[in-house]
């Protein structure tokens, strides 16, 4: 690009979480793992008819009637114990204590390598924010202070790739749509839901994916990290 028309940089920076920030499907299979272990001890007779896959397809089912769950996976799992604690006639009240020890498993994330270097980066000059379908809770996880925004769909009551989302984060930031820019790892959720919403969408894609051609997706770039993501808002918007 020209640099005498380089575009000024945008305002705001929005990131996706699970997979874009940090890999999160080894961090579920020990969170269920941590969960069943805790339920053998505690509450025994949940364990001993539930395997953890009889329990996911539990959760399947219970999803499939009541498909708003999937605003809110927590309130999914938990209402998916509640019935398997009455099934077997454990104690309701300890619902609530495995669910403590899911959610600690589950945020014991570790983040990418490059993430907290270039989040230290960004935040020097753009304002920083998040938007989640999920339910990682960035303080737990000792990353909330480098975002001045963070949106989840379960708090809200709407879900990427609906643009609702979208331009709530962007309002909250106080930015406009096209002044901010998306990051993410799903090229349908993340990449076209922020386009479609007015914003820019960069794909982190940290695995080498084509998927965005089957989709017929065009990110306005397309990153494996944040070295990579730094180096394109550069060339685009130049240093000044």
């Amino acid at each position: 690009m020209n640099p005498l028309i380089r575009r000024a940089w945008p305002k705001a920076i929005l990131f996706d979480l699970d997979d874009t920030l940090w890999p999160i499907s080894p961090v579920i299979v020990q969170a269920e793992q941590t969960l069943h272990a805790w339920l053998q001890e505690h509450a025994p007779r949940v364990a001993e008819r539930f395997s953890i896959e009889n329990l996911r397809q539990a959760r399947l089912a219970l999803l499939a009637k009541q498909p708003e769950f999937s605003l809110n996976l927590g309130e999914l799992r938990r209402a998916g114990l509640k019935s398997a604690f009455e099934e077997t006639g454990e104690d309701l009240d300890k619902v609530e204590l495995a669910m403590v020890k899911f959610f600690a498993a589950r945020n014991a994330v570790v983040p990418y390598d490059d993430v907290v270097p270039g989040l230290l980066r960004l935040k020097a000059r753009v304002a920083i924010g998040s938007i989640s379908n999920g339910n990682a809770d960035l303080a737990a996880i000792g990353l909330s202070h480098h975002f001045k925004v963070s949106v989840a769909a379960h708090e809200l009551g709407y879900a990427k790739p609906d643009a609702a989302i979208f331009h709530e984060a962007c309002r909250l930031l106080g930015v406009a749509p096209q002044d901010a820019v998306y990051v993410g790892d799903d090229v349908l959720l993340d990449v076209r839901g922020a386009q479609q919403a007015g914003l820019r969408a960069v794909w982190m894609n940290r695995s080498g994916s084509a998927s965005h051609l089957e989709h017929g997706v065009v990110p306005d770039a397309i990153c494996s990290s944040f070295d990579q993501l730094i180096d394109w808002l550069r060339r685009e918007h130049g240093d000044t």
